[in-house]
C-alpha cells in the first residue's frame, strides 16, 4: 500500500498504480458479479464494471422504471438482466445495492442464496453495522466488504467517462475464504476508484451520516437558506441573493477548492473577501460545531439509524418524501436557482 502524509498524520491508501486495472480483472476472471438494484450506485457501479471488462449482471424486478432504465442502459434481459432471485442464484459477488429499507425487505431472498464461498459485497455499512435493528447478518461461510465511493452513482459514471475516478473507502468484514481483501480491493478498482482508502463497516456508516446530514446535503442546504433569507430581507433581489449565495460558491469557488485547497482558493480572491472570510470562519466554526457534535452522537447512539428504518419503511413514505421534497423545491431560493441556472450560456 502507497503511504500519504496529511500533515502529518501517515495513512496508508491503494492507488491504481499499484493495484492496475489488469491485477483486478485477473482476481475477478472466474466471478460473476451480480449487482441487485438500479437506483443510486447500481447504474454507476455496474456501468464502469462493464466497461472495464469484468463479468457483470444486473439483478432488479421486471416491469419497473428501474428495469426499464437498465435495458436503456444496455442490460439485455436474459442475458446480462435478470429478476432478483434469479441474479442471485447466479452470483458470486452479490452487489447488495438497494436501499438500506429495501435491503432489510429482501435479506431473506438474499441470504438463502449466499452458499458458502460466495462474496456479499456493500456501499455502505449500514446492514451490518445496525444488524439488531435491519436483521443482516451474513453466514459464516461467505466473505464480506464493502467500497463506498465518495459521491453519488451519478459522479462515479461522469468522472469515470472522464477519464478520472472518486475515491472510495474499502473495509473487509469477514473472511471466510482468505481472498476477501484482495477481491474487495479488485472490486474497488472495477467500479473506477480513484484511489481506496481503508476503514471497517462502523465507521463507513457513523462518518457517512454524519457527512450527509451534515456539510454535504443537510448544513449546506441550512447555511444557503439561512444567507438567502437575511439578504432578501434586506431588500436585496431574488437573483442577487441566489448569486451571491449559491451561484458563485458552486460554479467559481468550490471548484477552485477542488483543484487547488481552501487556501489557494482564499490566495486568489480580492483582499477584502480575504480578510472577511479569514475574519469569520472560526466564529461559524463555533456557531456549528455543537450541531455537528450532536449530530454525531445522534449518529454513534443508533438513533439516526433508527429514524431511517422507522420512516423509510412506512408504506405512505414516498408520499411523504415527495412533500418534504416539493418544499425544498417550491421554495424561493430554489425557484430562483431554476431561473438561474436556465440563463447560464451554453458553451460553444
Amino acid at each position: 500500500m502507497a503511504k500519504l502524509n496529511f500533515g502529518g498524520v501517515e495513512e496508508e491508501v491503494v492507488t491504481r498504480e499499484e493495484f492496475p486495472l489488469e491485477k483486478a480483472r485477473e482476481v475477478l476472471s472466474t466471478e460473476t458479479i451480480a449487482v441487485i438494484g438500479y437506483g443510486v450506485q447500481g447504474p454507476g457501479q455496474s456501468l464502469n464494471m462493464r466497461d472495464n471488462g469484468f463479468n457483470v449482471i444486473v439483478g432488479q424486478r421486471k416491469g419497473g422504471k428501474s428495469w426499464d432504465k437498465a435495458i436503456a442502459d444496455g442490460w439485455v434481459p436474459g442475458e446480462t438482466l435478470f429478476e432478483l432471485e434469479e441474479a442471485l442464484a447466479k452470483g458470486t459477488i452479490i452487489c447488495y445495492l438497494l436501499s438500506d429499507a429495501a435491503q432489510i425487505e429482501l435479506w431473506p431472498t438474499v441470504k438463502a442464496n449466499l452458499t458458502a464461498g460466495k462474496s456479499l459485497y456493500f456501499s455502505h455499512g449500514f446492514g451490518v453495522t445496525y444488524k439488531d435493528q435491519t436483521g443482516i447478518v451474513p453466514p459464516a461461510d461467505v466473505d464480506v466488504y464493502l467500497v463506498a465511493p465518495k459521491g453519488s452513482g451519478t459522479s462515479l459514471r461522469r468522472l469515470f467517462v472522464e477519464g478520472k475516478g472518486l475515491n472510495s473507502s474499502f473495509a473487509v468484514f469477514q473472511d471466510a475464504t482468505g481472498k476477501a481483501r484482495e477481491k474487495c480491493i479488485a472490486m474497488g478498482i472495477g467500479v473506477g476508484s480513484g484511489y481506496l482508502f481503508e476503514t471497517d463497516f462502523y465507521r463507513e456508516v457513523t462518518s457517512d451520516l454524519t457527512g450527509e446530514r451534515g456539510t454535504l446535503m443537510g448544513a449546506i442546504q441550512g447555511i444557503f437558506a439561512a444567507q438567502y433569507e437575511v439578504l432578501r430581507s434586506n431588500g436585496h433581489t431574488p437573483s442577487e441573493a441566489f448569486n451571491e449565495t449559491v451561484e458563485e460558491l458552486t460554479q467559481s469557488l468550490m471548484p477552485l477548492v477542488a483543484e487547488n485547497g481552501m487556501d489557494w482558493m482564499y490566495a486568489n480572491c480580492s483582499t477584502t473577501a480575504q480578510r472577511g472570510a479569514l475574519d469569520w470562519w472560526k466564529p461559524f466554526r463555533d456557531a456549528t460545531k455543537p450541531v455537528f457534535e450532536q449530530l454525531y452522537n445522534s449518529v454513534k447512539s443508533g438513533e439516526q439509524a433508527n429514524i431511517s428504518i422507522t420512516r423509510n419503511s412506512q408504506p405512505d413514505y414516498r408520499v411523504k418524501l415527495e412533500e418534504e421534497l416539493a418544499e425544498l423545491r417550491e421554495s424561493e431560493i430554489w425557484r430562483a436557482g431554476t431561473t438561474v441556472r436556465s440563463l447560464r450560456p451554453e458553451r460553444g
